[in-house]
């Protein structure tokens, strides 16, 4: 969330930056202001009224030392008692509303992100790698997979219902060696530290990552009932990795702090129907390979941009073209500063599809989570910097393999860095 002292401060310009993350800002804002300009008469009352009761206490203690009658102002203090339990019960409530607003309220977007209204205006950085040319008419990776035997929707469909898939033999193989091959190169060449996470995580740690209130339709989740808790089906292993810090205080000498996790992601996809229904590119269940980084604000920057170049590798070592381009205020997410997606060629489909999000958060889940570091020099405290991205998203990754891979016949050739993973096997044939 924002710094409530800089909404205070600087009510117009957080206003102008926001409305260009879509209308309604100065809606969000004032309502919030106005909370706060009441919280703080409240607080000003009340430590008038503490520091009278303090007063008189002194005066009381003086008169009964004297032997004089202090009935009456003991009763007077006894009101001013009253008067301040209230007054403290009217703050918390005070409290209560502006935390409840400030969650509402999006990240300020970097001066670096262009302006304007959705993915149409997003800009492209750069491409690597030339699309493939095809001497027969390429197939989308769900007929590739079906006709191979190794991609089962009804199946999944009958177990579960749509959007789900059942992996079959090399496929299933060839998940797991995607997501080993990122896990080895991320940790023994990217200087990232692997962690294993809860898939389940409570509302405090989905309120502190973002994902509540804004997403809270998108998201499974589960009553525990021995105490009626709620738990939170991961969509991202960036919500336990980034929380993980949580209520901490980092020495600056420790950061920045580069995690990998591999998690399965849960996501309802409401609001897509009609959406990517056709094979795997939209599912309710899909692994994904995650980078998350924690920083000082002076780090987190040069930070993005190696992560982005982290992801990137991926396509690189696997020799699939894929291009980067640089979300507009419209279409990158509430907690984002800045954001790079990387999008992957896919031949069934003939058009470039996201296969990464790279963002910088600055610190806004930071300060929701309350994670600092103590600079070096000395000095206050501040909150740290978060960034996160998919390093990379594994079944769209399989998917991009499939289809830049496949042949004349129906097969598919292992990629070459893929194949120490897969027991040397160089080619995907119909499943017996």
């Amino acid at each position: 969330m924002l710094d409530l002292r800089l909404l205070r401060e600087q009510p117009d310009a957080v206003a102008r930056a926001l409305a260009t993350r879509g209308g309604g800002a100065r809606a969000l804002i004032e309502p919030l202001l106005a909370v706060d300009s009441d919280r703080r008469r409240l607080l000003r009352e009340v430590e008038d009224l503490k520091a009278e009761r303090n007063r008189a206490s002194e005066s009381i203690g003086q008169a009964k030392r004297r032997g004089d009658d202090a009935s009456a102002e003991m009763a007077r203090m006894r009101e001013v008692g009253e008067r301040i339990k209230a007054l403290d019960a009217e703050l918390k409530t005070r409290d209560e509303e502006i935390e409840r607003q400030l969650v509402l309220i999006p990240n300020l977007p970097h001066s670096s992100v262009p302006v304007g209204d959705s993915a149409a205006d997003n800009v492209e950085v750069r491409r690597w790698g030339t699309p493939r040319t095809f001497s027969f008419p390429a197939r989308a990776h769900d007929e590739l997979g079906e006709r191979l035997g190794l991609l089962d929707f009804e199946r999944a469909t009958k177990i579960a219902k749509s959007r789900f898939t059942v992996l079959w033999s090399e496929a299933a193989r060839l998940e797991r060696a995607l997501t080993q091959f990122m896990l080895d190169l991320h940790t023994r060449e990217h200087g990232y530290t692997e962690v294993w996470v809860p898939h389940l995580v409570n509302a405090h740690t989905m309120l502190g990552t973002g994902q509540l209130p804004k997403f809270e339709e998108q998201l499974f989740k589960t009553v525990e009932p021995d105490d009626n808790r709620t738990l939170y089906l991961i969509p991202t292993a960036e919500v336990p990795v980034t929380a993980l810090h949580a209520g901490e205080l980092l020495a600056e000498a420790s950061l920045p702090r580069r995690y990998v996790a591999f998690t399965p992601s849960y996501r309802r996809e409401a609001g897509t129907y009609g959406q990517d229904t056709k094979g795997m590119i939209r599912q309710h269940q899909f692994d994904k390979v995650e980078l998350v980084k924690i920083t000082t604000p002076a780090q987190s920057y040069d930070e993005l941009e190696s992560m982005v170049g982290n992801a990137e590798e991926v396509l690189r070592r696997l020799d699939i073209p894929y291009r980067v381009v640089v979300l507009s205020t419209g279409d990158m997410s509430p907690n984002a500063a800045k954001t790079y997606d990387i999008e992957v060629w896919l031949p069934g489909q003939g058009k470039y599809r996201e296969i990464s999000s790279c963002s910088n958060c600055e610190a806004f889940q930071a300060r929701r989570l309350d994670m600092r570091f103590r600079p070096a020099g000395g000095g206050k405290t501040e909150h740290c910097h978060t960034l996160n991205g998919s390093g990379l998203a594994v079944g769209r990754t399989l998917i991009a393999v499939l289809e830049n891979y496949q042949e004349a016949d129906g097969t598919v050739t292992i990629p070459e860095a893929l194949r120490p993973y897969m027991n040397g096997l160089e080619r995907l044939t119909p499943r017996r």
